[in-house]
């Protein structure tokens, strides 16, 4: 099998427009891992988000990988050893928070349990929980409490032009302490320097003793091209942003056509 590890993306990819795990996209994706082929949920996603999915893929039992907030954490499903861990700067905090304030933007960060952030009703806040089912903590000063659990990622929420201008005072502040930049037009995310799917996917193929080009990666968006880069199989869906699909040596069905499950049959379990 010259196959042995794919990395796949979530959202837009994985999994369809209902936020779910299809059927089909779960049987095969658990043939290929009782088959011995390393599971890899890649995502920008926070732990707590990726858990659920993974735990309805049974990869507590089958094994595979968890690799969220685009590669800044790094969990073994079966074991629950943390690979990697790579954490925003202590200093950091107060000028995210503050800066956020002062445009009128609210900032949040997770736990291990969801988010915590200092406005629960926020909009913005309440579509990101929905998108990771996951739950919302109110707490007055974010900047201590997240250093109760140093995090690895921070976002900002909010309208689009507030947001660039926090994204602008902040990329001043921190002068190249963390990356700040949209996934969306209303979230801004703050990440350390450094993080992305392909390095994170490096180090863990170096612990499982595998090559690049053992990897098939799969994804739809902008921020999936270096793991598409890196893989010796790039997969883009054809749902994906057409610059994403410049790098793929495959264009699978969309994610609501089980494209995922495509893949595995096509390139895994038969060849």
């Amino acid at each position: 099998m010259k196959y042995k590890a794919i990395a796949l993306d979530l959202d837009g990819t994985l999994l369809n427009s209902k936020k779910e795990v299809s059927k089909r996209n779960k049987e095969v994706i658990m043939k290929a891992a009782e088959a011995g082929v390393h599971i890899i949920l890649a995502s920008g996603r926070p732990v707590p988000g990726i858990k659920h999915i993974a735990h309805h893929l049974h990869l507590e039992q089958v094994g595979g990988y968890i690799l969220s907030y685009n590669g800044g954490m790094i969990i073994n499903c079966k074991t629950g050893d943390v690979i990697r861990r790579e954490t925003i700067p202590e200093k950091c905090y107060s000028d995210i928070v503050h800066v956020a304030k002062k445009y009128g933007v609210t900032p949040l960060t997770y736990d291990a349990e969801g988010i915590i952030t200092t406005n629960e009703n926020d909009e913005y806040v309440k579509l990101e929980s929905k998108i990771n089912n996951i739950p919302i903590n109110q707490v007055f000063h974010l900047d201590e409490t997240a250093k109760l659990d140093p995090p690895v990622k921070f976002m900002v929420v909010g309208e689009h032009e507030a947001l660039q201008k926090v994204q602008a005072e902040l990329n001043e502040k921190l002068k190249g302490e963390v990356n700040v930049f949209f996934s969306e037009s209303y979230f801004l995310e703050i990440t350390p320097n450094g993080i992305e799917k392909a390095t994170s996917l490096e180090m863990l193929l170096g612990k499982l003793d595998l090559d690049r080009k053992n990897l098939i990666a799969c994804g739809d968006g902008y921020n999936d091209i270096p793991m598409m880069r890196y893989a010796g199989f790039s997969v883009a869906m054809e749902n994906a942003k057409d610059e994403t699909k410049e790098w793929a040596n495959f264009i699978a069905p969309s994610n609501d056509e089980d494209g995922v499950a495509t893949v595995v049959e096509k390139f895994v379990l038969r060849g």
